[in-house]
């Protein structure tokens, strides 16, 4: 087995640290301006773009890691059936879309209106299980990721009278969710992901050239918080509410309230 297997590629963790920093501050404004403490316009201008890059940074990784982890996997000693491997994946994919279903039940019982129908856990999820599709492509990903995208961007244009396509980017009139993310276009942000992954990480090797800053702290601290950055995002709405309240920014009766 390559030795190089058992290796994390720096830049990646970091980058994906960087990515849930850039979602705990956002979030962080979003409930100053949610709970009326400061009133922040997050619905267009900087942070409406600084949201949106900070979620297709986030995204992005998803497709590069998916690509790093299938690689790994193949190149490894352990043999799997292609079987075994969709089956990887499929769990990986139910787990995680599965903490997206908590997150919709807790924001159905403690905010109610705006509540979490297919939040970024959602379609993480089911991401992972659609790309495996795509997961040995590389040009490919980039044509459906560029296409994807595409249908995504045309399809905001539009309202729709039912709820049954919510999850893929048909959005219904007065629809309202503080966490939206529609396989369309996002499914084009992780076929991007594929796209370089494979490109750039062929047979699980760096393919360009990077200075090693795998000891600077900065780099230590993001890639450690990249590689946590499932846990860090279950938890860090709960902390920055509790802190909130023990500032006494918010009274916690609101939540129930909304019971």
């Amino acid at each position: 087995m390559n030795s190089n297997l058992n290796k994390r590629f720096w830049e990646v963790d970091s980058l994906r640290g960087l990515a849930i920093v850039m979602m705990v501050v956002f979030h962080f404004i979003f409930d100053l301006n949610y709970f009326g403490i400061y009133s922040f316009n997050i619905y267009s201008g900087f942070l409406w773009w600084f949201a949106r890059i900070t979620a297709s940074m986030f995204i992005f990784v998803v497709g590069v890691s998916l690509s790093l982890s299938y690689t790994r996997t193949t190149l490894s000693k352990y043999h799997l059936t292609e079987k075994e491997l969709f089956l990887k994946y499929l769990n990986r994919g139910l787990k995680i879309f599965s903490y997206g279903l908590l997150i919709t039940a807790a924001t159905w019982i403690f905010i109610g209106d705006g509540f979490i129908v297919f939040g970024i856990l959602h379609f993480i999820g089911i991401a992972i299980i659609l790309e495996y599709v795509f997961i040995k492509r590389k040009y490919l990903n980039l044509f459906v990721g560029m296409l994807f995208i595409a249908a995504g961007i045309f399809l905001m244009g539009f309202r729709f009278d039912f709820y049954g396509l919510l999850w893929l980017g048909f959005i219904p009139s007065n629809f309202y969710s503080v966490d939206y993310f529609p396989l369309l276009p996002w499914l084009g942000i992780v076929s991007l992901g594929l796209f370089l992954g494979n490109t750039l990480y062929e047979k699980y090797v760096r393919q360009f050239k990077l200075p090693d800053l795998s000891n600077n702290l900065i780099v230590k601290i993001s890639s450690f918080l990249g590689k946590h950055s499932l846990l860090i995002y279950l938890i860090h709405q709960p902390i920055i509410i509790i802190l909130l309240y023990l500032l006494g920014l918010i009274d916690i009766s609101y939540f129930f309230n909304t019971i």
